[in-house]
């Protein structure tokens, strides 16, 4: 278990993110058409998972622009926000703003954040997920991870692209 706060508030998660150069654990998310993503889909292009409670909060709000505004610019590369929010909301979101960069992915069904140790287990968020980046190569190796101490900061973006060069 980690441990993370939640305005000040501390939080435990239920495990620990992989480790760099490890493989990808397997997982299951559901997609914006309620089909079934899992670690095998993740193979043969780079992929920044930006993981976060609910799109529906300003912090993941924002990283999810900033990240659809820096995976414009990334060859052979693909963001996945993954979040609690259910498939609905997400591509609501995402359409009202107009984000045709990232790709969405929710809990819904899923036992992503089990696999990743970043269910919160505790506090008034307990069942939604920590704020985390986990970045993985083509080959489906971990290159990078952050788990965000303060899970209302933003995550580390500049850390998660230098990670794909």
């Amino acid at each position: 278990m980690a441990h993370v706060t939640l305005r000040g508030n501390p939080v435990t998660t239920s495990g620990e993110l992989p480790s760099v150069g490890s493989k990808v654990p397997h997982f299951t998310a559901t997609k914006a058409d309620l089909s079934e993503m899992t670690d095998a889909d993740l193979l043969g292009k780079r992929t920044i998972l930006n993981i976060y409670p609910s799109i529906d909060t300003p912090t993941c709000a924002t990283s999810t622009r900033k990240f659809n505004e820096l995976a414009s610019s990334l060859d052979n590369t693909t963001v996945i926000c993954v979040s609690a929010d259910l498939p609905f909301a997400q591509r609501r979101f995402c359409g009202a703003e107009g984000l045709k960069n990232v790709q969405t992915a929710s809990t819904f069904r899923s036992d992503f954040g089990k696999s990743f140790g970043v269910n919160l287990e505790d506090g008034a968020m307990r069942g939604v997920l920590a704020r985390a980046i986990v970045v993985v190569d083509e080959k489906g190796v971990v290159t990078y991870t952050q788990l965000v101490g303060e899970i209302a900061d933003e995550p580390n973006y500049d850390a998660a692209i230098g990670a794909l060069k």
